[in-house]
């Protein structure tokens, strides 16, 4: 296998998972409180042959001296773009939206706590005159201190303050409030998407410092009876896409021509 079919080689599989992200974000563009990733590429290592071995007829030279051997590019980074997404008004008392960017609820999701902007809050019972706020997946939405929240009683009438503050009124006239659990993400690069608008921590990594912060009540930023949508754009995911396809058969018609040179190589007698 010769450089160019290596270089190429490289390339394309490097391609393929910008490729995938692309995918992700458009498959997710109707995902409440879905944040798109953005994918960064840098050379991979290059290797120099100083091929001039009288440094006296370098003299002049506009570039550095030696010949640099590139090896292809890879994926360098794939960062989440945490831009507020637009609202949709809605009828619903527990539809809920983040108004300042990187706010997240507390959502315990199989006996890990991961993170979600998707404020369409549910109801779930769990036992006799008991319901659990759930998020629209049944995943409990956490409080403060990382417990489930669990109304008793017969719920009527729901009011959720601007801090994160939920009023409950009931049926027989009394009252329940409930503190949401909300942690500010300051670093998202450590987190990654656990599916729909869920992100968290990787499985089995532990996490730095300061990649989220929990979130006293007057910092907290939520609107009622309305919904983030996805801060996806489809023009220009669109656009990457066939950028990202021009390059994915560049690489192969690279590959192929290698191949073709190497056939007629070996054919000659």
């Amino acid at each position: 296998m010769n450089t160019s079919m290596i270089t190429a080689t490289n390339t394309l599989s490097q391609l393929q998972k910008q490729m995938d992200i692309i995918s992700n974000n458009l498959a997710n563009l109707d995902t409440t409180g879905f944040k798109s990733k953005q994918a960064t590429f840098t050379d991979l290592l290059a290797q120099q042959l100083n091929n001039q071995p009288d440094a006296s007829k370098e003299v002049g030279r506009q570039t550095p001296n030696g010949v640099r051997q590139g090896t292809g590019a890879r994926l360098s980074q794939s960062q989440m773009n945490m831009s507020q997404g637009s609202f949709k008004p809605t009828d619903r008392d527990l539809d809920t939206a983040f108004q300042v960017p990187g706010q997240y609820y507390k959502v315990l999701v199989k006996n890990s706590v991961q993170y979600t902007r998707n404020g369409a809050l549910a109801l779930s019972p769990v036992a006799p005159n008991e319901t659990m706020l759930t998020t629209s997946d049944g995943d409990p939405i956490l409080d403060d201190n990382n417990n489930p929240i669990i109304i008793t009683g017969d719920a009527q009438k729901f009011d959720i303050t601007q801090n994160g503050v939920m009023n409950v009124a009931m049926t027989d006239g009394s009252m329940e409030s409930f503190n949401l659990g909300v942690v500010q993400i300051n670093k998202p690069q450590f987190l990654e998407q656990k599916g729909g608008s869920l992100i968290g921590i990787p499985d089995n990594v532990p996490a730095p410092n300061g990649v989220l912060t929990e979130l006293p009540r007057d910092q907290i930023s939520i609107g009622q009876r309305m919904l983030e949508q996805s801060n996806v754009d489809m023009s220009k995911e669109m656009t990457d896409l066939l950028n990202v396809q021009r390059s994915y058969q560049f690489s192969s018609r690279a590959v192929t021509m290698a191949d073709q040179m190497m056939g007629l190589i070996n054919g000659i007698r």
